[in-house]
């Protein structure tokens, strides 16, 4: 039996990863709304946009256009989550980028969708002790919506460590599909506390680079490990380390310098280890000399312990009730202000390319290359010349500052494709 195609609207598009996922589902967009100038550039540069509804500021568009929309059967979007991070200040509905969710409710109070297909940070769901995300579910139980929702990690499918929920709203007396939980999945939802419990190992993490004062955000992860979660974060992109020999340790402003980057930024371009409770560099006999550092965290034994190939969060270095910032073989979860890095054995860094962030999301290179250079034509171009993208004939028209952005505002593909394919 043939699954029936559904059409979609693509709220808070971004350069459209739902619509990546929705699409490869077997799904047809009939709109999208996206405020920022850059993303809707891309969006329009990757996907067929003709006859489709634009739309930009959400909060400008009346009930009245709304209604015009006509039929559509999924209203999809990853409403602005900065106001439910863990990683802010977590003002939840007292910001106004909170309050964006009450626009995908007025918009299906209108339109009355068979699926809400909803994304958010997992800090959503213990925001304000669980009171937010009890408000969003009594709103959507209002609009005749039963919910459902759980979260995902992108590690799963692509090696970015990258937690988020997804919730869906299955409009009352439609033919609807029940959508999880997707068997296999790390963690599980007390709805009753709104807490996660992870059953998965522990993320751990090696090495850092300092971040500067000049917009560089200081992230490095390892080549061969999972990457941290890409965000838009000063628009500078993840690093990653390349070998090269180790350089004479020293100690600055209690920061064990452990190598560093030749480069303008001064402060970023230094490998580095956080004072804390067994602040000094050791090393482990046996094999290579490897070196080891030593992690504050709210441990037993009162720190843990980095090697080449982990991950480190050196946020709040000198804390002492923080937990989990040493991860074996993963990066953590990259968010908006983090100090995030890996250990190698030689401590020399390289950012990671706009084009690995967005692979890290799960774009096809198609994608990346039709937003970089505003053409479709061009990518498929450059892909069946197997062309180099650095030093081809063609005219870059997106800089790579908002190609880092756009990758860490958007939702990972595969994760979309998995859940779209169950609607």
């Amino acid at each position: 039996m043939t699954k029936q195609q559904l059409t979609f609207l693509d709220l808070f598009s971004g350069v459209g990863g739902f619509r990546l996922g929705l699409e490869k589902a077997g799904h047809r967009c009939i709109g999208f709304c996206e405020i920022d100038a850059k993303a809707r550039e891309s969006y329009k540069a990757i996907h067929n946009t003709e006859n489709e509804v634009e739309m930009h500021d959400i909060t400008t568009i009346s009930d009245e256009f709304v209604r015009g929309i006509g039929r559509v059967d999924i209203i999809a979007g990853g409403f602005p989550c900065q106001a439910f991070s863990v990683a802010g200040k977590r003002k939840g509905f007292r910001d106004t980028r909170g309050t964006l969710f009450f626009e995908i409710a007025r918009f299906a109070h209108i339109l009355q969708p068979k699926y809400l297909f909803l994304e958010n940070v997992k800090g959503l769901l213990n925001h304000d002790s669980g009171a937010t995300f009890e408000t969003i579910l009594r709103t959507l139980d209002e609009l005749g919506y039963n919910v459902e929702w759980q979260v995902l990690n992108s590690k799963n499918y692509v090696p970015q460590n990258r937690e988020r929920i997804f919730i869906i709203g299955r409009l009352r007396g439609a033919s609807t599909n029940q959508i999880f939980p997707i068997t296999g999945e790390e963690s599980q939802i007390n709805f009753k506390s709104a807490k996660i419990n992870s059953k998965g190992r522990k993320q751990q993490v090696v090495g850092n680079v300092n971040p500067s004062a000049r917009g560089m955000n200081g992230n490095v992860f390892s080549s061969d490990a999972i990457s941290p979660t890409i965000t838009c974060n000063n628009g500078e992109g993840s690093k990653i380390t390349v070998p090269t020999p180790l350089k004479t340790t020293k100690v600055e402003k209690r920061i064990i310098v452990e190598g560093s980057l030749d480069n303008k930024f001064r402060s970023s371009s230094t490998v580095v280890s956080v004072s804390g409770l067994s602040p000094t560099l050791t090393t482990m006999s046996g094999g290579g000399q490897e070196p080891k550092i030593l992690v504050r965290e709210a441990t037993k034994e009162g720190y843990s312990e980095a090697g080449p190939g982990d991950s480190i969060n050196f946020a709040f270095p000198n804390s002492k009730k923080r937990r989990g910032r040493v991860g074996k073989k993963y990066a953590h979860t990259l968010l908006t202000g983090d100090q995030q890095a890996v250990v190698t054995e030689d401590f020399q860094i390289r950012r990671l390319t706009p084009m690995e962030c967005w692979r890290l999301q799960a774009f096809p290179d198609e994608a990346f290359l039709a937003a970089k250079f505003g053409s479709r034509e061009i990518a498929k171009t450059i892909i069946e010349n197997k062309l180099d993208h650095y030093h081809c004939e063609y005219e870059q028209k997106m800089s790579d500052s908002s190609l880092y952005k756009q990758a860490g505002n958007s939702v990972t593909v595969a994760v979309i494709y998995d859940i779209a394919k169950r609607l």
